[in-house]
């Protein structure tokens, strides 16, 4: 989730994404997307085992900020909100 491009980054995982999104966009998520303003979608991968999902997870927020810029931009270079593309 970012804020606009380049911006803010919140990376998290859900067994429910659409409404895990809606959470975000209502302000009902988590406080660190209401306090950013966080509410474009630009990234999902998805897994079948949330313990890889976990797992990734926790490596992408370990990597630096410029790799996850470039992890977005390889598949949504103009930052669009990709929610429309996953319902």
């Amino acid at each position: 989730m970012t804020n606009k491009p380049r911006g803010v980054l919140y990376i998290g995982d859900t067994a429910e994404l659409a409404a895990r999104i809606e959470q975000h966009r209502s302000g009902t998520g988590s406080a660190f997307c209401r306090k950013y303003g966080l509410t474009r979608l630009v990234l999902v991968e998805m897994h079948d085992d949330i313990t890889l999902a976990i797992a990734r997870e926790k490596a992408l927020k370990a990597w630096k900020r410029d790799w996850k810029i470039r992890l977005i931009e390889e598949s949504n270079p103009d930052w669009l909100d990709i929610m429309h593309l996953i319902l």
